[in-house]
């Protein structure tokens, strides 16, 4: 017997898993006769009945069993390793980024690029995870953090990342005012990474001898001075949906520059793709306008 096609196979696998044809023709964009047409040639070719018909839908035969047993766990496998390699349609743009960075600076944004591409269909991968693109060829960029030092992709500044003092008003007000104290007098909310002491430093102050309580977690960290426990120093990115509401205050007109700054980051084959070229023209005039938008808030 000649080799049998797959898409016949795969359309009966789909059949007698759903056992109905009138849903399965629909989860393959079939008509119910088309289905019904492959089903039959493909008994005819196999030479045995696949499905027998009931009053409720369709059920394989003992024969159609052990084909649907033998066949389906290798096409569910074909299927999964062919996923990271689905055929790329220019208007349809994927970009991997951080939950902070997607949730707090890109999605605000996002409408005006919608709302000027509307023939691009943008998806939005949040992640803590490098992207590989080697291995996520669905992927054709991510906003990323650090040097700006990834082997085998195109890796293009964005904007700095700065820090300053913030607290909630509710915080101001039981302390007296912003300059009614040194900040070392406030109850500020410490960090792993001894960014404290680099800002009093930074300002010429001496860092407190202890902070109220410690926290390693950004959202934690920006969490607890929103709610009025302490003083965060908080990543300007991060909090400035906070600050522009006034949720959030800032404390002094001095920041402190992190050690890493905002890129984006993409393979060599983005760079013919369409809906990545407009949107990465919008992102860098996101990222202009943002930087500016800092400069005047400390």
């Amino acid at each position: 017997m000649s080799r049998v096609p797959l898409q016949p196979l795969q359309n009966f696998v789909t059949a007698a898993r759903l056992g109905n044809l009138t849903r399965a023709a629909d989860s393959l964009n079939l008509t119910v006769s088309a289905l019904s047409h492959q089903m039959r040639q493909l008994e005819e070719r196999l030479g045995y009945a696949l499905l027998q018909r009931q009053p409720r839908g369709v059920k394989a035969t003992p024969e159609g069993q052990r084909l649907l047993e033998q066949v389906g766990p290798h096409l569910d496998a074909i299927a999964q390793a062919l996923q990271p390699f689905g055929a790329r349609h220019d208007r349809v743009l994927t970009v991997s980024a951080l939950p902070s960075m997607a949730s707090n600076w890109l999605v605000p944004r996002l409408g005006s690029f919608v709302t000027a591409h509307p023939q691009i269909e943008f998806n939005l991968e949040s992640s803590e995870r490098l992207t590989d693109f080697e291995r996520q060829l669905h992927c054709d960029a991510a906003l990323r953090v650090g040097a700006g030092q990834w082997s085998g992709v195109h890796a293009e500044p964005l904007f700095d990342e700065w820090m300053v003092p913030m607290a909630s008003p509710s915080l101001v007000e039981r302390m007296g005012g912003v300059d009614a104290r040194p900040l070392s007098q406030w109850p500020l909310l410490g960090d792993p990474d001894g960014e404290w002491h680099r800002w009093f430093s930074l300002v010429g102050d001496a860092a407190p001898a202890r902070f109220v309580a410690m926290l390693n977690d950004s959202e934690a960290h920006h969490r607890a001075a929103l709610d009025g426990f302490g003083v965060a120093l908080g990543r300007m990115t991060r909090a400035r949906l906070l600050l522009d509401s006034g949720q959030l205050i800032a404390l002094s007109p001095h920041r402190l520059k992190t050690r890493w700054s905002h890129w984006l980051v993409y393979p060599p084959r983005s760079s013919t793709h369409p809906g990545f070229l407009a949107f990465r023209d919008w992102l860098h005039a996101q990222a202009r306008e943002h930087a500016n938008h800092m400069a005047t808030l400390a």
